[in-house]
């Protein structure tokens, strides 16, 4: 329980005392002389709890509480007064302090009172993981389908979701890959640990390499103090990885490392940090041809690629459709307070009909704006996006009785791989299954089929 306290103390000998005696009962206490050297440490570092004199030199107990409680209200703060008087403990209150002790100070009492702090901090940082952990749930949807596709990526889920071998979740843009990657985490046996996610596709590669392995105190410019990376964070947890296939090759040796050894070694640091969390990697991108392209090592595609989840694209998906649709509208509708029970029979034929290259996200999207603009207790044609309303289903062949327009086999193969790769969003590999083809022979047909533009 004993954490790190922060101690505001102008008296040097009572600032030594209060170190000592706190050191001793387990906690690991910095102590300062004034509210102004305080506000610098904390904008530096974090702590479990401020302990505060109230009666000091410029400003005092009461303003530097006010200032905490404006700048970091995670930090509970205790103040220490000599004037025991219930004006006083008002103020601090007020203040925003979580609770006072009074000179001259039992330690023991001080350290009931400071344990009580930390563990009010400790079940407000989990109330608060819990609310995001549950809004993310609620907005990404829980696992909604009954289509074999689906029901074989869960059934894989279910499998491996208490090993702690690497995973990785590959599928098209929006098709619910985090969902998936929290489903490896919740369904096995690190579900009490932390998920923690990074998206390795958002930020550049200074600070994605200092997000995932930390960094050592002055390692550069701005580190003012030292960081834990996830690797660290998710210790008893689960580290997803998303966009896995943007990782810069600089960065591909570092994480191949951490990998095998299951160490990392923060920048600008030289100890190694053990680490216990399960990997789970995601991906749009088709790393295969990453590989044969020298973008993605090919070492590191297989260190992550040990158990492989494929999520189907959402036309893949048949009346799915249906049945996301209709959660999307139960929780928009209840989020804005509006009665929409569901679709009408002409705007789920339109859903169904639509292409979704957008996946689940987009449909999400689409029944959100839907479920603001309806009128009626049902979803509507005209409640739908233009590009839903309209849309219409290519053609391979065109349906039609001149000759002229009639095309040779070679040109309906070539029309119907172009068609496929659409379809899937450009992944080659799935591509090739889906033509019941090799890699190698579709990238042949697609070299001629370059060549022959080029002739």
């Amino acid at each position: 329980m004993p954490g790190r306290v922060l101690v505001v103390e102008d008296e040097r000998e009572m600032r030594a005392m209060l170190e000592k005696g706190l050191t001793r009962r387990g906690f690991t206490p910095v102590a300062l002389p004034s509210a102004d050297e305080a506000l610098v440490r904390l904008a530096a570092e974090d702590f479990d709890v401020v302990l505060t004199d109230l009666r000091m030199p410029g400003m005092d107990g009461l303003a530097l509480c006010e200032r905490i409680a404006l700048n970091r209200p995670d930090i509970p703060v205790v103040v220490v007064t000599a004037f025991g008087s219930l004006e006083t403990a008002v103020a601090a209150i007020r203040a925003g302090a979580y609770d006072f002790v009074t000179k001259p100070i039992d330690v023991d009492a001080l350290v009931l009172v400071l344990e009580r702090a930390v563990q009010h901090r400790a079940l407000r940082e989990e109330v608060r993981r819990l609310r995001q952990e549950l809004g993310r749930r609620e907005d990404s949807g829980t696992v909604v389908g009954e289509s074999p596709a689906m029901k074989q990526a869960y059934a894989l889920i279910d499998r491996v979701a208490d090993l702690d071998s690497t995973v990785l979740i590959t599928g098209e843009s929006g098709t619910g890959k985090e969902v998936a990657a929290r489903a490896v985490h919740t369904r096995g046996r690190r579900k009490d640990g932390p998920f923690v996610a990074i998206n390795c596709a958002a930020m550049p590669e200074a600070l994605l390499e200092s997000e995932l392995f930390g960094h050592a105190k002055g390692a550069f410019t701005d580190a003012k103090a030292a960081r834990t990376g996830l690797f660290v964070q998710a210790n008893g947890g689960t580290l997803f990885l998303d966009e896995v296939g943007e990782l810069p090759l600089t960065l591909q040796p570092k994480l191949l490392r951490a990998l095998q050894e299951r160490t990392v070694r923060p920048v600008g640091g030289d100890t190694e940090l053990p680490f216990d969390a399960r990997i789970v990697a995601a991906t749009n991108r088709d790393l295969e041809l990453a590989v044969e392209e020298d973008r993605f090592r090919e070492d590191l595609y297989y260190r992550l690629n040990v158990i492989g989840v494929e999520l189907p694209p959402l036309r893949a998906r048949g009346n799915d459709v249906l049945a996301l649709s209709q959660r999307f509208i139960e929780q928009f509708a209840s989020r804005t307070g509006k009665r929409v029970l569901g679709l009408s029979p002409a705007a789920a034929q339109r859903l169904l009909a639509y292409g979704w290259p957008g996946n689940v996200r987009e449909l999400q999207n689409c029944l959100e704006r839907a479920v603001a603009l309806t009128s009626f207790e049902e979803i509507t044609v005209d409640d739908l996006p233009e590009r839903v309303r309209n849309y219409s289903q290519p053609r391979v062949v065109p349906e039609t009785q001149d000759a002229s327009e009639l095309v040779t086999l070679e040109q309906l193969e070539r029309r119907y791989i172009h068609r496929v790769l659409e379809a899937v969003g450009g992944s080659r590999t799935l591509a090739a299954r889906i033509l019941g083809v090799d890699r190698k022979t579709l990238y042949r047909k697609l070299e001629r089929d370059d060549d022959t533009r080029k002739g």
